[in-house]
């Protein structure tokens, strides 16, 4: 499973606040999240992300509230991947749980500069940055969790799961 998208780049710490902001979680619509992901942090995110980016971090990503809609409005706002050297674990598992894949990168922000072209290989677990010509090793998913991404999520790895029976 191969994700490819430009990189939009963010610091460490970035809270679920951040991401989303409380006052729009009495939206519904994913897309409608997906109008105000890191709003706070940058006004025009959602022209850059539209047509498809990866999100690559700091420390912590996803720290503060365990709001499901967070990763949810980073998805449908064309956030494809989020790279990040750390994440806060409620993060890192709704974001799996919805189908937007999570992936520890140390170094992040080091390694990557902002609109350069990625290419992460999850299964691989390898990160080409055909920008730079370079490629970075990171820690492969394990299987279960590559089955959830590639089904879109864990309802829709439950249901498929639930036919085989």
């Amino acid at each position: 499973m191969s994700i490819s998208g430009n990189v939009l780049k963010f610091g460490n710490n970035v809270d679920t606040d951040a991401i989303l902001p409380g006052k729009y979680l009495v939206l519904t619509d994913p897309k409608d999240l997906a109008q105000h992901a890191m709003e706070g942090l940058d006004r025009i995110f959602t022209e850059k992300a539209k047509s498809g980016a990866i999100l690559v971090a700091g420390k912590n990503f996803g720290c503060g509230s365990s709001r499901e809609q967070a990763p949810l409005a980073l998805k449908y706002a064309g956030v494809r991947c989020v790279l990040a050297e750390s994440f806060a674990r409620i993060f890192f598992r709704n974001a799996i749980n919805i189908g937007l894949p999570a992936v520890q990168f140390k170094n992040a922000l080091s390694r990557v500069d902002e609109d350069d072209e990625l290419i992460v290989d999850l299964e691989a677990g390898k990160i080409r940055n055909l920008s730079k010509g370079v490629v970075h090793r990171v820690d492969r998913l394990p299987p279960f969790i590559l089955e959830i991404l590639s089904d879109g999520g864990l309802i829709a790895n439950l249901r498929k799961r639930m036919k085989k029976k």
